[in-house]
């Protein structure tokens, strides 16, 4: 991810360019790192992106604010992204590829499985390294606009009932509709406290019109918003690229936000309905 920016910018008047875009991408990755930026997570060194991104600036990583502990082994198809520690999230969409954002690109990946407490052992796991991690062609980092990408596993996992696959949505989700949201990031909208066990949150889908309401000018047609708009429940930094899970379709994908669970501030997410095509012929191409 090309966040590899300064943090020792000038007054806003004298901004470069380059400090420009890191003002803009502060503002918009309220959930990566350890400023509430993407929604990366900090639980290795100085990437908190809603992932870990390492020559990334620290911002804070999404972890679910407000929600709950999920039922062990009860969301299957998600899956830990890192490189020597958590980063981001996933969902198994097939017995060898995974789907994450894409601002949570590195160029290798291993892929754990089978997870809910990731500090121990529990004899669930599987852990595999990536052979190939694909972004999006027309991912925007400047807006994030495409935020997503495919991660083909050196090896087919073992399905079992500890690892399963989510179906790519049969059509998109409507405003209202009830959403299962997890992943391993900040549990704090202020200060940071990331769990080892895997957290949940029910939330609906915003409409279009509250969503750009929340967010003028920063939706494009490939997001939608979930959430609360009085605050309090939201994924945050380190739930980057993990399940937005709608009737037992994979919905969305964690993308950015302005902070965790702020008011008038819900989550993003990139809409999966939109990607059905490109997410096939890829995985048929490769």
């Amino acid at each position: 991810m090309e966040l590899a920016v300064s943090l020792s910018c000038g007054p806003k008047q004298q901004l470069p360019v380059s400090c420009q875009r890191q003002a803009r991408l502060r503002r918009l990755m309220g959930r990566l790192y350890g400023e509430s930026y993407l929604k990366t997570s900090p639980h290795g060194s100085k990437k908190d992106i809603r992932g870990f991104f390492p020559d990334a600036a620290p911002l804070e990583d999404d972890k679910i604010v407000g929600g709950y502990e999920c039922r062990k082994n009860s969301v299957p198809y998600i899956v830990s992204l890192n490189v020597g520690y958590h980063f981001c999230g996933g969902s198994l969409i097939s017995s060898s590829w995974a789907v994450s954002a894409a601002h949570c690109y590195q160029s290798r990946i291993n892929v754990r499985l089978g997870e809910h407490n990731i500090a121990v052992s529990e004899g669930t796991e599987q852990f595999i390294d990536s052979s190939k991690v694909i972004r999006h062609p027309s991912y925007n980092s400047y807006n994030l606009d495409n935020d997503i990408m495919l991660i083909k596993l050196k090896t087919p996992v073992t399905l079992n009932s500890y690892v399963k696959t989510v179906s790519l949505p049969s059509s998109c989700a409507s405003a209202g509709t009830t959403c299962l949201i997890s992943g391993w990031g900040n549990t704090l909208s202020s200060g940071s406290n990331y769990p080892d066990t895997l957290r949940c949150l029910d939330a609906p889908i915003l409409s279009d019109t509250s969503c750009r309401n929340s967010y003028p000018g920063e939706i494009t047609a490939n997001m939608f918003c979930a959430g609360f708009l009085a605050g309090g429940k939201d994924s945050c930094q380190g739930d980057s690229g993990g399940p937005v899970v709608c009737s037992g379709q994979l919905q969305g994908i964690v993308s950015w936000g302005y902070g965790c669970a702020q008011r008038d501030r819900p989550g993003v997410y990139t809409k999966v309905c939109n990607y059905n095509t490109w997410i096939r012929n890829t995985m048929s191409a490769n």
